[in-house]
């Protein structure tokens, strides 16, 4: 399924803040960490059923109000972590839309199960052979 990012971008909220780690001097003036929230339950984008599947897979990442929240400051650049949170939120929604493919049953080869009946056959013909008393 092809999500429309355009559209998704729009019911997107970012805030930023101040992150740790590398970048020396920088890091205690610039805003660099940014977090993403989605309301899942109020947007246009998607339908209920496909609503339903996000709430489904991605339920350990959404809040009780129905946020899912993205945090990054991986990167000294406010605008990479920024498009680094997009990029991944996408591919949870897009991951979390996917279809799993049903099971199906499989029944073992003829030669596998005649392996190990021969297997089972070798194994107590061993057995037998080693008793000391034969009546």
């Amino acid at each position: 399924m092809k999500i429309s990012t355009e559209e998704l971008i729009k019911e997107f909220q970012f805030r930023t803040s101040r992150s740790g780690g590398k970048g020396g001097q920088n890091v205690n003036k610039v805003s660099s960490r940014v977090e993403l929230f989605w309301n899942v339950n109020q947007s246009s984008v998607f339908d209920v059923e496909e609503k339903q599947r996000i709430f489904h897979k991605l339920s350990n990442r959404i809040n009780k109000e129905g946020f899912l929240q993205i945090v990054s400051d991986e990167d000294r650049s406010q605008l990479r972590n920024k498009q680094n949170v997009i990029n991944r939120i996408v591919y949870l929604i897009a991951e979390s839309l996917k279809k799993d493919k049903p099971r199906k049953n499989s029944k073992p080869r003829k030669a596998a199960i005649e392996k190990r009946l021969d297997e089972k056959k070798k194994q107590a013909m061993k057995k037998i052979n080693r008793r000391t008393d034969w009546n």
